[in-house]
């Protein structure tokens, strides 16, 4: 087998030596799937150690073909063998590319990660990877959020990042973007998992959006540089986002959401999983109601979270920044009354409207505007940040 003198990024910790390049090499070879890793981890705990069998051995273990191939070809030095191709290129490649690797058995390695099922053997990193040990909370829900859901998600964001709770969510459009959004407008750290390799922004609209996440808190991908963005991936993300949290936070999600994915991974992993309730009309609502039916903490502000979570968290010091004394999501500013300061025509459409959407129709029915004056009103109280458009009408948000 290669030494760990043949591998530059070999990481040395007090008396323990983690050899990256072996666990990379675990993670490319082929038909090295979940249920091979957990029945070899049986008998050796350290998986790496399956890479120094003699060929005997290997076939009693009965591992497919191609996959034995690629372990005897990594322990002759054969760099022309595909897989041991691949693993150099992918080294190169982040050494090129400023991207850190960390492995399973890497101290570095968050812990909470390291043991839920089907953990990944890999880590690829760029910004701050301490942040990994930090006290995490995932935020997801809808790409097709609604105004009202992209400015829970960010309110949301924006004041658990001052009780010190690191943001995670997977950089997706909607909800995931705005709580990424969130964190970074409160001067906090943010960690987005993704589901291609580091470097490829998927989507891309959100180029910026990761570029400002690399310089101020973490992208982390279990993928090797320059992987494609593909739908099963997704999935596979999901379970990183609830294994790095403490709890997960669902801000809008329809009933086959892959936010509900992740709840569900969250409760198999032993996370809380929380809700924001919404109208019984939104089908973005729909997946939060099922999760409170199904047990799951309702949550109306941040000390919703954090009663439920307890104490566990380390941070038990001062917050980033003074908040209000009743700790809500509001920032410490006072926030005036809802229709404070508009005409008399704005607040005749703000109390015709509820929390459920209404149509145009239903609401000059019921302020006897016309049309262009409604729309008007309609704008100027979006525009104030009380009111927002959602399917079949508009509704209040404040």
């Amino acid at each position: 087998m290669l030494t760990d003198q043949s591998h530059p990024d070999t990481r040395v910790s007090g008396a323990s030596i983690c050899n990256t390049a072996d666990w990379q090499l675990l993670s490319c070879l082929p038909k090295f799937g979940r249920r091979l890793r957990r029945d070899l981890s049986a008998a050796y705990p350290d998986l790496t150690d399956v890479l120094a069998l003699n060929p005997a051995t290997l076939k009693a273990l009965r591992l497919p073909p191609e996959t034995a191939a690629a372990i005897q070809a990594w322990q002759s030095g054969d760099s022309q063998h595909p897989v041991v191709a691949k693993v150099a290129t992918i080294q190169q490649d982040c050494k090129r590319l400023g991207i850190s690797v960390i492995a399973s058995a890497d101290p570095l390695f968050p812990d909470p990660l390291r043991h839920i099922h089907d953990a990944p053997l890999v880590l690829y990193t760029q910004g701050d990877s301490s942040l990994l040990s930090q006290d995490q909370i995932g935020v997801v829900g809808s790409r097709h959020a609604t105004r009202a859901g992209l400015d829970h998600a960010r309110t949301f964001a924006a004041e658990l990042s001052r009780r010190n709770l690191v943001i995670t969510s997977g950089l997706a459009l909607g909800v995931d973007g705005a709580a990424h959004a969130g964190a970074l407008d409160a001067s906090a750290p943010t960690v987005a998992v993704i589901g291609c390799g580091l470097v490829r922004v998927y989507p891309g609209q959100h180029r910026r959006l990761a570029a400002r996440v690399i310089d101020q808190g973490l992208m982390v991908s279990e993928y090797p540089p320059g992987t494609p963005a593909r739908a099963a991936h997704f999935p596979q993300r999901n379970r990183i986002i609830s294994g790095l949290s403490r709890g997960i936070l669902v801000v809008e999600a329809g009933l086959k959401s892959g936010s509900l994915i992740t709840a569900r991974l969250a409760l198999e992993q032993g996370r809380e999983v929380f809700a924001i309730p919404s109208s019984v009309h939104s089908p973005v609502a729909r997946g939060c109601h099922h999760l409170i039916k199904q047990g799951a903490r309702l949550v109306e502000t941040v000390d919703d979270i954090l009663e439920e979570l307890g104490t566990w968290w380390s941070f038990q010091g001062e917050c980033r920044v003074d908040t209000s004394p009743d700790h809500g999501l509001t920032a410490a500013a006072p926030v005036a009354k809802p229709g404070a300061g508009l005409a008399s025509r704005e607040i005749a459409v703000f109390e015709a409207l509820g929390y459920d959407p209404q149509s145009t129709d239903a609401l000059s029915s019921a302020t006897g505007l016309p049309a262009d004056q409604l729309m008007q009103a309609l704008l100027l109280l979006e525009l104030q940040g009380l009111v927002g458009s959602a399917p079949g009408g508009f509704l209040r948000i404040a």
